[in-house]
């Protein structure tokens, strides 16, 4: 008995780790795209100034790398939808204070943060594409 216990206690906790991680992933991919995003428009922008044109680099760039984090917040969003488990039992409040209580919430926030997060890779992106030059 004491066994399986700890066996159970052992997997709650990776599953809480992994909440942890899903929770804390999305925020940071839209930092990050948000960071190499200005920092390329900086770098290529200067080099305009110089005489040479990468706003077509730029755009393809940026446009890949925001295809790419947004496919990345999906799929993280989409495992935090499971975790929430909102549509099987329609429990919208989780205010009993259990594990699975809080394994839920844990689901509900961090499938909030990827829809924050996928809005604020859009918007970060959105200037860069939509700039006519450099100048």
């Amino acid at each position: 008995m004491n066994q399986i216990s700890t066996e159970e206690e052992q997997e709650e906790f990776h599953e809480e780790q992994d909440s942890l991680w899903r929770l804390a992933l999305s925020p940071t991919l839209w930092a990050l795209h948000f960071v190499i995003c200005y920092g390329a428009t900086t770098v290529f922008c200067a080099d305009h100034i110089l005489g040479v044109d990468y706003l077509t680099t730029l755009r393809l760039g940026i446009g890949l790398l925001t295809i790419a984090v947004l496919a990345a917040i999906v799929w993280l969003g989409w495992g935090a939808w499971r975790q929430w488990d909102v549509v099987r039992d329609r429990e919208w409040e989780n205010d009993a204070g259990n594990n699975e209580d809080r394994h839920q919430f844990m689901g509900h926030a961090a499938f909030l943060l990827s829809l924050i997060s996928a809005v604020g890779v859009i918007y970060v992106s959105l200037p860069v594409l939509l700039i006519a030059s450099c100048a």
